[in-house]
């Protein structure tokens, strides 16, 4: 390795004390340049020669996707020019267009900084039948996990992932399969069985049947539903639809309903599941359901009906009364019904009557129907005026507002409500003239009466300060009569 330029520096300044040494003999020391300042000079030459040496770059960065080439991995300084080269690490592969080599740059830096190589990928794991592929991304070090379908479970592995193969890249494992869930076989039953199958997985069914009795034996009879089938509860365990049914003996009774009859299921003897329809005889009306079945039980559901003697039941009249009141009528009895004040029936009658036909079934009934009290006008406010909530007719709950003219003062309620009849609470108020009006009008009137005055005055009674009877002689053309005159002896 050649030296650098401080250390041959030192080397030469180091000959030449010896030479002059040797000839002039030793050196004497300047003043002030002791060992002191020789030691500042060797480490002020040993920082020159250490930033000589650093004209080179830091080893090549160690990079995720990509290590340098055997050749440049052990050595130790890099001048500035050095280029490396790197091969891309396994699962990663070289970038199109993009070089492998790094240069050292007069910057002390390496460039280009640009990424050259990038994960391999794999190929798409494909489709699982039954199930569900979940895959965010194929590039090496990637992840694919898998579900089944409601009804199927997974055999195998619930994920893999994108990793080495060889020189390339593959999945880490084979796809898994979604196999249907199954069932343990389905339980028997005592006095039935059921259709077998080679396996009991979801969606498989079986059916029951009941063994067959020797002639003359009752037979047995399916409870509960003849087929079931394999799923699936909330844990994706097999469990079966339904318990089993039951293979049992069912009889009841022969029923009978006074005067009443069957219409169906004649009988004689009845087992599960059997029905019978009734109908009443002439004059009699049906409380109940018509149709009846036997059950598991031995009993009939719902109870049988009774047959009644036709008659009906009071009418259910709203807003109205019914003329006679009763509480049972007889078969082609008639009634009255009237309506409440202001109801009529849709027709707009207010009366009507209906007959009983039995079966508690009225003819023609009706409801009748109410409509809201209203009055044909609105209030007459003299000096006034309605300024809200006017209308044409007024129902019961209508308010108005009321207000008077410019000059006069409302005397009542400013709002008032109708509550029927043409009537309003509180009363319809008053508009009247406002006192500060009226004292104008007066003081008008008073000074009209005293300019009236006051004009008579000056014409009839006083002219030039003449006296009546001096007016006359001025009229006869004589000489008035002294002033003193015009005085009046009040005495």
């Amino acid at each position: 390795m050649r030296p650098s330029p401080a250390l041959r520096l030192g080397c030469r300044l180091s000959v030449r004390s010896a030479e002059r040494s040797a000839v002039m003999g030793p050196p004497r020391r300047p003043p002030g340049r002791g060992p002191g300042f020789l030691l500042l000079l060797l480490l002020v030459l040993s920082w020159l020669g250490g930033t000589w040496a650093q004209d080179a770059c830091t080893a090549p960065d160690r990079l995720q996707y990509a290590e340098l080439e055997e050749r440049f991995s052990t050595m130790k300084n890099f001048p500035i020019g050095t280029v490396v080269s790197y091969i891309c690490r396994p699962g990663y592969i070289k970038i199109p267009g993009k070089s492998l080599a790094r240069t050292c740059g007069e910057d002390l830096q390496w460039s280009p900084k640009e990424q050259f190589c990038t994960e391999r990928k794999c190929n798409h794991p494909g489709d699982l039948k039954h199930g569900f592929i979940n895959v965010t991304d194929l590039t090496f070090g990637s992840k694919a996990t898998f579900s089944c379908e409601g009804g199927f479970r997974l055999r195998g592995t619930d994920e893999i992932f994108c990793e080495i193969k060889d020189t390339s890249v593959g999945w880490s494992r084979d796809l898994p399969l979604c196999e249907r869930i199954p069932c343990e076989p389905p339980p028997n039953i005592a006095n039935g069985h059921y259709t077998e199958a080679t396996a009991y997985v979801y969606q498989t069914s079986v059916t029951y049947s009941c063994n067959d009795v020797p002639k003359g034996a009752d037979p047995f009879s399916l409870i509960g539903p003849a087929t079931i089938f394999c799923t699936y509860n909330a844990e994706s365990n097999g469990v079966w639809s339904e318990p089993p049914p039951q293979c049992r003996v069912v009889k009841c009774d022969n029923p009978k309903v006074e005067n009443g009859r069957k219409k169906t299921g004649f009988g004689p003897s009845y087992t599960y599941m059997d029905s019978v329809i009734f109908e009443c005889d002439p004059g009699y009306f049906m409380i109940g359901p018509e149709v009846i079945t036997c059950r598991e039980n031995n009993t009939w559901f719902p109870p049988k009906p009774t047959c009644e003697k036709s008659a009906c039941g009071a009418p259910n009249i709203t807003h109205g009364v019914v003329i006679p009141a009763k509480s049972v009528y007889e078969g082609g009895e008639s009634v009255q019904i009237k309506c409440d004040t202001s109801c009529t029936f849709p027709d707009g009658a207010e009366e009507m009557t209906v007959t009983c036909q039995g079966q508690n079934i009225w003819s023609s009934l009706q409801n009748c129907a109410c409509g809201p009290k209203s009055s044909g006008f609105t209030p007459h406010i003299s000096y006034g005026r309605v300024i809200d909530g006017q209308k044409s007719s007024y129902s019961v709950g209508d308010i108005i507002t009321i207000e008077c003219y410019a000059g006069y003062t409302l005397h009542g309620a400013t709002r008032i409500e109708y509550v029927g009849e043409n009537q309003w609470n509180p009363g319809v108020p008053t508009c009247q003239l406002s006192a500060y009006i009226t004292a104008i009008i007066c003081v008008i009137v008073a000074i009209v009466v005293f300019l009236a005055a006051f004009w008579v005055y000056k014409k009839f009674f006083s002219q030039n300060g003449l006296c009546p009877h001096q007016l006359n002689s001025v009229k006869h053309r004589q000489e008035p009569t002294a002033k003193s005159d015009c005085v009046t002896d009040v005495t």
